[in-house]
């Protein structure tokens, strides 16, 4: 059930979007236009080799060709992407003087070309601006285009990469992220093969649930995550099991986004500070990751703020008349454990052949990301972490 009010009148909360969001099949096709609109006389595709060989990085060089633009192609993201590929994103913008940048392809590209257009015009690397509000300087115009409907970074003000200097996720907030124009197109997501339709639709989910329970969410937040989190539960299993379901894939890339305006209205908690662990150490997908750590956070988040994670539970259709608070808190998180199934993710650590005995390696990098323990609805010891890792077991 909606909120009726919120209490929080003496709080401020601010809200962060694109300038222009465009939702729609076959809206790929309005890239050259909306470039025109930003001044872009030059740009640069910001993608993977696989978004190139699958077709879509020339479909958006040919709307940016009729539109009289000239185009480049960057084709060299990779997954969980160092800090470098910002600095040869940023080489190649300078030496081809490029004014535009279009960001193509899952979280990976989008932050790359983020990272890229930002660091143009400041000095550094990207990772000496990681936290909140340290970038000086705006950087080229940005329009992003995702073809999976997960990280939401088309819609966010942050970026993650990896600092391969001590092997950790490092995130850069700055309104300087934000995309110009986001477009949403649900035909560039129907090759997704069922492994990452999972992977990244569960990445959505745990946006939605973490922004939603925040200790510092907002009015904003909590409509957005709470609308994304029913979508998910309806439609990721439909996306799941048929690729070619084209309201369901629409249905995905609009909850991915509106739970990317969700957190970067709010923050997210210790799922995401638990999973940057396990991606880094064992090179799993950031949203499996994710999806393993998501129902033992849960369980141990409950507590927090017990009417909430009811909510969640009647979001993704569970019955909860009746039940006590308790209990229909807890089927928030038998909710999320059959999503988990129906899309075929384990979430034991010891299924991906993760020993017991790196438990204490693990914690030890959970630390590490102690910025995410403030907006957790529930506070966290080191001796918390080690409950809920030994609990993922």
């Amino acid at each position: 059930m909606m909120n009726q009010a919120f209490n929080e009148i003496h709080k401020v909360s601010n809200f962060f979007s694109p300038q222009k969001v465009i939702l729609g099949q076959d809206t790929v096709k309005k890239v050259g236009e909306e470039a025109k609109a930003l001044g872009g006389r030059k740009a640069l595709i910001v993608t993977d080799p696989g978004i190139v060989s699958a077709g879509y990085a020339k479909l958006v060089e040919e709307a940016l060709r009729a539109a009289k633009i000239e185009v480049g192609i960057f084709d060299r993201v990779v997954p969980e992407p160092p800090a470098r590929c910002v600095d040869e994103g940023v080489q190649m913008i300078r030496e081809g003087k490029y004014d535009l940048v279009i960001g193509l392809g899952g979280g990976s590209s989008l932050d790359i070309a983020k990272g890229a257009a930002i660091m143009v015009n400041n000095a550094g690397t990207i990772v000496d601006y990681a936290g909140i509000d340290r970038v000086p300087k705006g950087g080229l115009p940005k329009i992003l285009i995702p073809t999976t409907a997960g990280t939401g970074s088309e819609t966010t003000r942050s970026l993650v990469v990896t600092d391969e200097r001590d092997n950790t996720k490092k995130s850069v907030a700055s309104s300087f992220g934000i995309a110009d124009v986001a477009i949403l197109d649900p035909m560039l997501t129907l090759s997704m093969p069922p492994k990452v339709t999972a992977n990244t639709g569960m990445d959505a989910l745990v946006h939605a649930i973490e922004s939603y329970v925040s200790a510092t969410t907002t009015p904003f937040a909590e409509i957005l995550a709470l609308q994304a989190i029913s979508l998910i539960a309806y439609n990721l299993p439909l996306a799941y099991s048929k690729g070619s379901n084209v309201t369901a894939r629409y249905n995905m890339l609009l909850a991915a986004s509106i739970a990317g305006l969700a957190f970067a209205s709010s923050r997210l908690g210790i799922v995401h500070g638990l999973a940057y662990v396990i991606d880094t150490e064992y090179h799993l997908p950031h949203g499996r990751a994710n999806a393993i750590m998501l129902p033992h956070v849960m369980n141990f988040n409950k507590t927090g703020n017990l009417p909430k994670f009811a909510r969640i539970a009647e979001a993704m259709g569970e019955k909860v008349e009746g039940l006590s608070l308790y209990e229909a808190a807890q089927k928030s998180v038998e909710a999320v454990k059959n999503l988990l199934e129906a899309v075929q993710i384990p979430f034991r650590l010891s299924q991906y052949g993760i020993p017991r005995e790196h438990l204490p390696k693990l914690v030890e990098g959970g630390m590490k990301q102690a910025r995410l323990f403030v907006p957790n609805p529930r506070d966290v010891t080191p001796e918390d972490l080690k409950s809920i890792y030994e609990n993922a077991f």
